[in-house]
């Protein structure tokens, strides 16, 4: 069994392992996950092979983006698993899996914030949670200190945050967004999507069938946002077990609520079926 990815399991030794690659003058990249990896984790992979020559998968279940009554206790884990995947793929040089000890050894005093940004979509319903992502991502980025790092465009909202983190804080790191990887159906791939019974598997689709109703309409010349988001709530509504968080309509990448269609934006949706929130999004231009 090949020895790639090697296994980091402290911030000490992933330095010391990017330190010794860059002294070689190569690229790196990090592809942060909280595991239990899937095919939308290693097309992140792919990319981040296509874009440096070293690729550090970094697997961390963060606490802080966590609500006091959200599943981090039962988020699915299983780093043997994902280790296995990434042998089988070929592509990742490192995996830095470090314990909640090990990044947070004593309670955190700093926090990363953009309110403006994270407040709303899925902000409105998991207050904290941005800050928590954004706090995380910092600190990976001083540790790993990649040239390049890559995210899913299905976390539309923390692709958009990541992006404004680095051009404000001045990281010297290139944010490459990767499209999302669906099943055949069109549900997006998803680590929660483990918790869905067959039943609510087969419902899930509806946040799927409803964004494409949504970029339709808009193809066809409907500008109303309005119409557009009152649309999207009903067909999700009328789904007999989703439950609907929101269904909106924003700017890109400022994330701002719009009236007229136009520009760069970005159709959102989020509901739970049974214990687990899915979220999924479609991004793409509007000429007036």
């Amino acid at each position: 069994m090949s020895d790639r990815p090697r296994l980091l399991r402290t911030i000490a030794e992933a330095r010391q392992s990017v330190q010794a690659v860059r002294r070689e003058g190569r690229q790196v990249a990090l592809v942060p996950t909280m595991g239990y990896l899937h095919e939308g984790h290693l097309a992140l992979v792919e990319r981040a092979r296509q874009e440096a020559d070293f690729v550090v998968v970094s697997i961390f279940v963060n606490p802080l983006q966590f609500g006091p009554r959200e599943d981090f206790a039962s988020y699915p884990r299983d780093l043997d698993r994902d280790l296995g995947l990434l042998r089988q793929q070929g592509m990742a040089d490192a995996v830095f899996a470090p314990s909640v000890d090990e990044m947070y050894p004593q309670p955190m005093r700093t926090e990363v914030s953009l309110p403006t940004l994270s407040d709303r979509l899925c902000g409105q319903s998991r207050p904290g949670h941005f800050t928590g992502v954004a706090t995380v991502v910092s600190k990976l980025f001083h540790i790993v200190q990649p040239d390049v790092a890559c995210f899913g465009q299905k976390d539309g909202q923390q692709l958009a945050i990541i992006q404004r983190m680095v051009a404000d804080l001045n990281f010297p790191v290139r944010i490459v967004g990767v499209p999302t990887v669906r099943e055949p159906d069109g549900l997006a791939k998803s680590s929660r999507n483990v918790y869905l019974t067959p039943e609510e598997r087969e419902h899930a689709v509806v946040l799927y069938r409803t964004l494409s109703w949504a970029k339709d309409a808009i193809l066809a010349g409907e500008r109303r946002a309005d119409v557009i988001r009152q649309g999207m709530r009903e067909r999700i509504e009328a789904d007999p077990i989703a439950r609907l968080d929101y269904a909106d309509l924003v700017s890109m990448p400022d994330l701002e609520p719009i009236e007229r269609i136009e520009g760069d934006i970005m159709l959102a949706v989020a509901a739970y079926f049974g214990k687990a929130r899915l979220i999924d999004n479609f991004q793409f231009h509007v000429d007036p």
